[in-house]
C-alpha cells in the first residue's frame, strides 16, 4: 500500500505537516509522499491574481497518483478534500479515500459552498493581491490546540498565502462518488466545527470520530496510522 497525503488550505510543506504519521507508517513498511499544491506557491509561481488556482493543484496530485500503480490510499485534509475529488478520479490504484475534517464537493461545486455563512474570523483575505491565509496569531488557538508544543512553535514557518481563486473553482469530478470511502470527523476542531463536518460526512461509505483538533496527523498519529493500516 502507499498513502498519498493531500495538504489543505493556507499552508506548505505537505510532508512537514504528515511527517509523524508518515514515519510511523514507515515502520510498518508503508510509503508515503504528500504533493506540493501549487496555489499554495509550492510550484515556484506565487498565489495571488493570475498566479496558480485549483485545475494546477489538481493536476499535480493527480501526477503523483499516476505516477504508480501500487493499491493506494488519499489522504485529503480540509481543503485537500476538493482537490482530491477530481485529482483521484478514474485512477484504478486509488482504492480508499480517507477524508480528515474534510470536504466531499458534488461536481460543479466549490469550497466557497461548504461554508457557514459568514468570513472566517482566523483567515485573513487580501482582495488586491487574490490572496487569503491563516493569521498566525490565531493559529494555534485554532488548529493545534491539542498539538505538542514544540510542534506548535514550528508550524508558523509552514504557513502559506494562497490564490483565494480556488474558493469559487468548481470540481470538475467527484471521486468519492465511485472509491471508497471513510471520513475522519474531528471532534475538538475549532476550525471546521464538528456540526459541519458530519454533515459532510454524510456522503462518505463510514464515518469514524476521533476526539482531536484539526490536525489529528500532528495530535494523534498513531490513531491516524492504525486507522489507515485498518482500510
Amino acid at each position: 500500500m502507499r498513502v498519498v497525503f493531500v495538504h489543505g488550505a493556507c499552508v506548505r510543506d505537505g510532508s512537514w505537516w504528515w511527517h509523524p504519521t508518515a514515519e510511523l507508517l514507515q515502520e510498518q513498511g508503508v510509503t508515503s509522499v504528500a504533493p506540493g499544491l501549487p496555489s499554495c506557491g509550492e510550484a515556484g509561481l506565487p498565489g495571488g491574481v493570475g498566479g496558480p488556482g485549483l485545475s494546477e493543484d489538481v493536476a499535480a496530485v493527480r501526477q503523483v497518483l499516476q505516477a504508480g500503480d501500487e493499491p493506494t490510499v488519499v489522504v485529503a485534509h480540509s481543503y485537500g478534500g476538493i482537490v482530491t475529488a477530481e485529482a483521484a478520479a478514474g485512477i484504478g490504484s486509488v482504492r480508499h479515500l480517507l477524508l480528515v475534517s474534510s470536504y466531499l464537493p458534488e461536481v460543479g461545486q466549490s469550497l466557497s459552498e461548504f461554508g457557514d455563512g459568514g468570513p472566517a474570523p482566523f483567515l485573513d483575505v487580501d482582495p488586491d493581491a487574490g490572496t487569503f491565509g491563516v493569521r498566525p496569531e490565531l493559529l494555534v488557538d485554532t488548529f493545534l490546540q491539542d498539538c505538542d508544543p514544540e510542534l506548535q512553535a514550528q508550524a508558523a514557518d509552514h504557513l502559506a498565502r494562497q490564490s483565494a481563486q480556488v474558493t469559487g473553482q468548481p470540481v470538475g469530478a467527484a471521486a468519492w462518488q465511485q472509491v471508497p470511502s471513510t471520513y475522519l470527523v474531528c471532534a475538538q476542531d475549532r476550525g471546521t466545527p464538528p456540526r459541519l463536518q458530519r454533515e459532510f460526512a454524510r456522503r462518505a461509505g463510514s464515518i469514524v470520530e476521533l476526539d482531536a483538533g484539526h490536525h489529528p496527523f500532528l495530535s494523534q498519529p498513531a490513531a491516524v496510522r492504525d486507522l489507515l493500516l485498518s482500510l
